[in-house]
């Protein structure tokens, strides 16, 4: 006979155990102590085994008989139903681990050494302001596409364009990762390809080749004063960025060699960077280390002596000089490239000496002296194109 709510409310405990049975296997075995618990009987590899279903009144009849119900399909299907409740505890634990944040922090770790530690800060603290509130929590497998965009949305409607399309490529990254450490099985950023508004593009305002006489007339009679003066010719006669100059540090500098090798710490893609000095270039920093040869940095900052030239000097000396809106520093280098592509040096020559990102590991292993017999030649050729201009001589012919 079938149990009732009735005969399961009101069994009362006994001197010894005892059970009330519901049919199929299914009982309710009652302690000497009160205790109820829900309990399923059945034969497995020619075994007699028992399946814990819970407590009662935690677990009711109908809920034990669901249980029940699941684990004889189970047993149907050749599988021990104890076996299954096991794996899905474990599953149930690797979920609950496997979050999104956890994965995320992981491999935030697993990726510092290829970042500058500004970089990398910014990064985790942008996936702590706007993913983790949402998604930290959820196990990383189990995020779908509309929870991401959910999330990568809310940024995008704060007026945030740029931020909510580099999340959305972190939050692809973290999946991916999750996917190689076998803790997800697929990537739902890949679905939302499209689903941010596009950031529209601006490249960075550069001078022009006709509009570098004008320039060097400017620079010269600037009330700046002369620390960035000399920063402001370095920085167009080497077209590094702004921060690998102004950071640059005196024992980078290889005399002997005419070069200066930037650290691979200090470079956006985290690779050294050697940087051919022209005579022009060797010129200026012997006269440089007159003044500033007894500090660490090349361009120490004037007002805290611990620290270099800050970013702001560069560019508010072309304020100055009235090139608002007209010319950055890091412009200098479209404007470097410009002329040498013109001129018809080699794309890929031009290219090594900007220093743009080699994705390919093995190559970025030793690129860094790639082409420098050819990179030498470019950049005298280079700084002898700025004396003409400045000087307003022809041009000189290709080496």
């Amino acid at each position: 006979m079938s149990l009732k709510d009735i005969h399961v409310k009101n069994a009362k405990a006994k001197a010894k155990p005892y059970r009330l049975f519901d049919g199929g296997g299914l009982y309710l075995e009652v302690t000497p102590s009160g205790g109820k618990c829900w309990r399923y009987k059945y034969r497995y590899a020619g075994k007699e085994r028992r399946l814990s279903l819970g407590l009662y009144p935690d677990v009711s009849l109908a809920e034990a008989r669901e249980r029940h119900s699941a684990a004889r399909k189970a047993l149907s299907a050749g599988h021990d139903p104890n076996e299954v409740k096991r794996e899905s505890k474990r599953q149930t634990i690797l979920r609950s681990a496997n979050t999104f944040e956890m994965v995320a922090r992981e491999w935030h770790k697993s990726r510092l050494h290829t970042w500058t530690p500004k970089h990398g800060a910014k990064l985790l603290k942008r996936l702590e302001a706007d993913a983790f509130p949402k998604l930290g929590h959820r196990p990383v497998a189990e995020i779908n596409a509309a929870e991401l965009l959910s999330v990568v949305k809310k940024v995008e409607e704060r007026g945030a364009l740029d931020v909510a399309h580099r999340l959305l490529q972190n939050c692809a990254q973290v999946f991916t990762y999750a996917i190689v450490t076998q803790r997800a099985e697929r990537n739902p950023a890949s679905d939302l390809r499209g689903a941010l508004k596009p950031i529209p593009r601006s490249n960075h305002a550069y001078l022009k080749p006709e509009e570098l006489p004008e320039y060097f007339k400017r620079l010269h009679s600037s009330k700046a004063n002369s620390l960035t003066k000399v920063a402001l010719n370095l920085v167009l006669l080497t077209f590094v960025r702004s921060g690998e100059l102004r950071a640059a540090e005196w024992p980078e500098i290889q005399w002997e060699k005419a070069e200066w090798r930037i650290p691979a710490g200090r470079m956006k893609m985290r690779e050294i960077h050697i940087v051919p000095l022209s005579k022009q270039a060797l010129k200026t920093l012997r006269e440089l280390q007159e003044t500033t040869g007894s500090s660490r940095y090349l361009f120490p900052n004037k007002y805290h002596r611990t620290g270099f030239m800050s970013e702001n000097t560069l560019l508010f000396a072309l304020y100055d000089m009235d090139y608002r809106f007209k010319a950055t520093v890091h412009g200098f280098r479209s404007t470097a490239s410009t002329v040498l592509n013109e001129q018809g040096f080699r794309n890929d020559i031009i290219e090594r000496q900007l220093a743009h990102g080699e994705r390919n590991e093995v190559r970025a292993a030793y690129n860094h002296a790639q082409y420098l017999p050819e990179r030498r030649k470019m950049m005298q050729w280079w700084a002898d194109y700025l004396d003409a201009v400045a000087k307003g001589k022809p041009v000189p012919p290709m080496p």
